[in-house]
């Protein structure tokens, strides 16, 4: 699937994320270990922040002015309603030019939507657009070699690829970026996050 059929797919179950039913704590966990690691807490953004808007609360409720980016207008129409002075970016990470730096960037179970074959080379252009001490945190396909896969969610079709934990690993090194923190949050589910920092 191509990023854009992905942002038609989402555009047809957004309301998931966006309801009282959703569990507005997934992730935030994972954030906050993130969140220990940052020394400046000025610019942060959201990529495939969706709908809901729980990444934007908790990164403005650390003083981040917060900007948002994602392929569907649908996602990005619900999560304007509920951050109507947000900045938000209808764009494909894979295309996108970074406006500025930043000193957190938020990948959160978007990324992985990308073709495997653009994955470890939107993963450098991310890690290029932290700033110096920057942090990054984005989930993955907790596999050794590549991996891609089409299964339906919510009746709808969505496609994963994961490069490989060795293959994200080398690309982090060569982006001037270490390694903080990789865990396998979902255990036995292959589902894996990842904190990096910029030198």
């Amino acid at each position: 699937m191509t990023p854009e059929q992905t942002a038609t797919a989402y555009a047809q179950i957004a309301q998931h994320w966006d309801c009282p039913e959703f569990n507005s704590s997934y992730g935030i966990n994972q954030h906050e270990r993130a969140l220990q690691f940052v020394s400046e807490f000025g610019s942060a953004l959201d990529i495939g922040c969706g709908s809901s808007g729980r990444i934007i609360n908790l990164l403005q409720s650390h003083g981040f002015t917060v900007e948002g980016l994602d392929l569907s207008q649908e996602m990005l129409t619900r999560a304007q309603r509920h951050h109507p002075h947000v900045r938000f970016h209808m764009a494909n990470i894979c295309s996108w030019n970074f406006p500025k730096n930043y000193d957190f960037i938020s990948a959160w179970d978007s990324i992985w939507h990308i073709p495997l074959h653009q994955q470890l080379g939107v993963l450098c252009k991310i890690c290029a657009g932290l700033t110096h001490g920057g942090v990054l945190i984005f989930t993955t396909g907790g596999v050794e070699n590549p991996e891609e896969v089409t299964n339906p969610c919510f009746g709808q079709p969505l496609y994963h690829a994961a490069p490989g934990i060795p293959a994200i690993l080398r690309t982090l090194a060569e982006s001037n970026c270490s390694c903080r923190h990789l865990e396998y949050d979902q255990y036995p589910e292959k589902h894996v996050y990842v904190i990096a920092q910029r030198a």
